[in-house]
Parts: C-alpha cells; sequence; structure tokens
C-alpha cells in the first residue's frame, strides 16, 4: 500500500488540494480564525504521511505542482490593486509610510527578541525576513547567511499567526479603516494575510497586495545594511 502511493505521480498533489479543502470547509462550518486552511492543511497531512509510511521527498514528488502556480497567482493580485489605483493616487504618502513603519517595527522587534532571548547574529538575520513573502524571503536569508529553512518556517508561522489574529487585533485597537486593515495585513502577514485581506475586502487586498511587494523591495535593500551592523 505504501509503494502504491509513493509511486503515484500525484499522490502528494491531490493529498494538499484534499486538506486545504477541507480546511475551507471546517472555516467556513465554524467561522472559527484558527481553523486557518493552511494550518489545517499541515494539521492533516502529517499524520496521513506518518501513517502511511511515505517520506516528505515522495509526498513532495506529486506537491511539488502546486508550487507551479504560485507565480501566476501572485501576479493576479495586482488585478485588485489595479481596480483601486485612484486610492492609491490619493493616500499615497500615507500608505508608503505605513508600509515602511511596518518594516522597521519588523525589524527592531525581531532585535529586542533576539537581544532578549542572547540570540546569535546567524538567527538574527535568519528571522529579519520573516514578515515578507517566501520567495523573496529565502534569498534575503541566504545572501545574509541566515537558516534558509528556518526562515521558511518563521514565515509560514508569521503568515498564519497573522491571519488568525487579524480581525481580534483590529476589533481590539479599533483599526475600521480598510487601506489600514490591508496595509497592516501585507505588510506582517504577507501572502497569507493578503487572502485574508481579500476575505475582509477588496480594499483590503489590494492594499495588501502592494504591501507584499513594497516591503519585501525594502526588505531586500535594508536587510543587508543592518546585517553588517548587528
Amino acid at each position: 500500500m505504501r509503494e502504491a502511493f509513493a509511486d503515484s505521480l500525484y499522490f502528494g498533489f491531490v493529498l494538499s488540494i484534499a486538506a486545504y479543502e477541507a480546511g475551507v470547509w471546517l472555516k467556513k462550518k465554524t467561522g472559527w480564525p484558527v481553523f486557518n486552511p493552511l494550518l489545517v492543511s499541515v494539521a492533516l497531512i502529517i499524520p496521513v504521511l506518518k501513517l502511511i509510511n511515505v517520506t516528505y521527498t515522495e509526498y513532495n514528488e506529486g506537491a511539488k505542482y502546486i508550487s507551479y502556480l504560485l507565480t501566476p497567482a501572485t501576479v493576479c493580485l495586482a488585478i485588485p490593486l489595479y481596480k483601486q489605483l485612484h486610492l492609491l493616487k490619493k493616500h499615497g504618502a500615507a500608505v508608503i509610510c505605513g508600509i515602511t513603519g511596518g518594516v522597521i517595527a519588523n525589524a527592531v522587534t525581531i532585535f529586542a527578541l533576539c537581544a532578549a532571548f542572547r540570540l546569535s547574529h546567524v538567527h538574527y538575520v535568519t528571522l529579519l525576513p520573516k514578515s515578507i513573502t517566501t520567495a523573496i524571503g529565502m534569498g534575503v536569508s541566504e545572501e545574509a547567511g541566515g537558516i534558509v529553512t528556518l526562515t521558511v518556517v518563521s514565515i509560514v508561522i508569521t503568515g498564519i499567526s497573522g491571519s488568525i489574529l487579524a480581525e481580534t487585533m483590529f476589533k481590539l485597537f479599533h483599526i475600521g479603516h480598510p487601506i489600514s486593515r490591508g496595509l497592516a495585513l501585507g505588510t506582517s502577514a504577507h501572502a497569507i494575510g493578503t487572502a485574508k485581506a481579500l476575505e475582509l475586502g477588496e480594499i483590503e487586498g489590494a492594499m495588501s497586495s502592494l504591501s507584499i511587494a513594497v516591503a519585501g523591495l525594502m526588505t531586500v535593500l535594508v536587510v543587508p545594511l543592518i546585517a553588517n551592523w548587528i
């Protein structure tokens, strides 16, 4: 039985889609933010692989095809931004200040936490890209001398946490403006946060899409400078 699953070219692909759809169904059924489809997918896939004794490498032979959709999916995020272009022109200065503030806040909090827990320079540069999309974050971490695998884990955890806690934090700090919500999600929780932003509204999704690109570029420029100083 194990061999049948391991040798199946699309086993990983089908399992990933099925697990994600289960997460979407569970989220709609309960309405609880903690049932993030990505988090549910991870929680379902790992036990299944353990149960049928299939290695990650064998699973990824089929699951890797989903990655091919990442680029076109990212490009599609430009559509809601284009539709809200008039808002970007009207609030351009505020948008740039908001994203810049988010990037700075990320760098400062990571430094403070690393100092508090006495982590090394390697861990600091590893965690610095945690709030930008995986494709950019991996390159930034590798260039700065970080541990790329830990960077990927921190990016995923940050995205899921941001998506789950977003609405609670908005209510707690009385953040109601759609532009502010979108910028906060995109700057702090990258692509996973943008998925949540699109659930909240079209303006939120557009601003979050913009934040992914701008915050990513800022981080690419800033990290090498900070890494040399700290």
